[in-house]
């Protein structure tokens, strides 16, 4: 056998080191990516996908994280919560050390108890059912979203005091947005001093073809508006078979049906139906380079929460970047107190997880599209 010189023998020891060091600097920092990508909500999770891949893509393209590449694993919920636990387990047993979602509130609330015990941090664009911060038990959660109880605010205060309405009928898909929101509604209008009533306060089940009978109460009640709490498949047919029985009544809603697939599904009756969501960032200047690569990649414009996903993945990678490491609570932290530039403007986030300068604004259907109006 040849005999090395011990200084190549210490030469190459060193040299292994340093490649081992390498490639450990290099591992991979995997973000999991959960939502709705397939089925009737998959309008609302497919642009938090897409918004989370183009900033990826940029990171990595600059040298990853610290030097690190980020690697997204990506996995679909459904929007339903029976799925979002598999989809948090699988995630965890993959590797992921933070977490872009979930999209609905259901399967966000019944994924967060993993997240949890695997000290995973979480941050959604869109669950905003109020529980999941103020309740206090997922202290690894974020989102960069307002809650339901300042949307419903918002739409209260839209149909009493710019609609000048007073009798109103609440109406939710009896999920734990929907019914969450409208629960809002609720209590705001019967706080409202006597200028609102609620006449009816009714759910219906998400999936029915017919829904003549709540429309049936509605008109019963005398109410002079709706508010209504839940997505866009059940608003739709809500509000089609209102305009069948030739009623014209203010319609409000929420973010889960301000999207374009309401629009879509619902058509003429559409037409002048209110709903609350993210403020109008067309204008910022982040906004309108991440909508530019979107609809250079994708040939049209982006859909429900792409800004609020954008802020979000520019949150987390930043907060990890910061952080120097995937480390919960140096993560947390980061989070916390450290700015970040997304379309909403310098966003960062309270104790609760809740974003520090995001609310919600009032659109109208008009001409096809949703306008802001105020």
């Amino acid at each position: 056998m040849r005999c090395v010189p011990p200084f190549t023998l210490f030469a190459a020891s060193i040299l292994a080191i340093g490649l081992s060091v390498n490639a450990l600097a290099a591992e991979a920092v995997k973000i999991g990516v959960a939502g709705a990508h397939s089925g009737d909500l998959a309008s609302y999770g497919l642009p938090t996908l897409k918004a989370a891949q183009l900033v990826v893509k940029e990171i990595n393209a600059k040298g990853g994280i610290n030097g690190a590449p980020v690697e997204l694993l990506i996995e679909d919920d459904m929007c339903k919560p029976e799925i979002a636990t598999n989809t948090a387990t699988k995630l965890i047993s993959n590797g992921a050390k933070a977490v872009i979602g979930h999209i609905c509130s259901g399967p966000t609330k019944a994924a967060l108890p993993i997240y949890r015990a695997a000290k995973v941090p979480v941050i959604s664009p869109s669950a905003t059912t109020p529980g999941l911060t103020q309740s206090g038990e997922y202290p690894n959660f974020y989102r960069t979203i307002a809650s339901d109880d300042a949307q419903a605010r918002s739409q209260v205060d839209f149909a009493l005091g710019t609609l000048k309405v007073k009798k109103i009928a609440v109406i939710h898909d009896k999920g734990d947005y929907g019914k969450g929101l409208a629960e809002y509604a609720k209590t705001f209008i019967e706080q409202s001093g006597g200028k609102g009533e609620v006449v009816l306060f009714e759910g219906v089940t998400p999936g029915a073809v017919d829904y003549s009978a709540v429309v049936q109460k509605i008109k019963r009640s005398g109410a002079e508006a709706v508010i209504f709490g839940g997505y866009h498949p059940e608003a739709s047919k809500v509000v089609g078979q209102m305009r069948q029985k030739r009623m014209t009544i203010p319609f409000v809603s929420d973010d889960g049906v301000k999207d374009d697939t309401f629009i879509k599904v619902a058509g003429k009756d559409a037409e002048g139906v209110y709903a609350t969501g993210p403020a109008d960032v067309s204008q910022n200047p982040i906004t309108k380079e991440y909508r530019a690569k979107f609809k250079q990649a994708e040939g049209t414009d982006p859909g429900a929460f792409f800004d609020n996903a954008i802020a979000a993945t520019l949150a987390l990678t930043h907060a990890l970047a910061k952080a120097g490491s995937t480390d919960p609570e140096a993560v947390a932290q980061a989070l916390r107190s450290e700015e970040v530039a997304t379309p909403f403007g310098h966003i960062k986030f309270d104790a609760k997880g809740e974003p520090i300068g995001i609310g919600f604004s009032i659109y109208q259907v008009k001409d096809g599209q949703y306008v802001q109006v105020q």
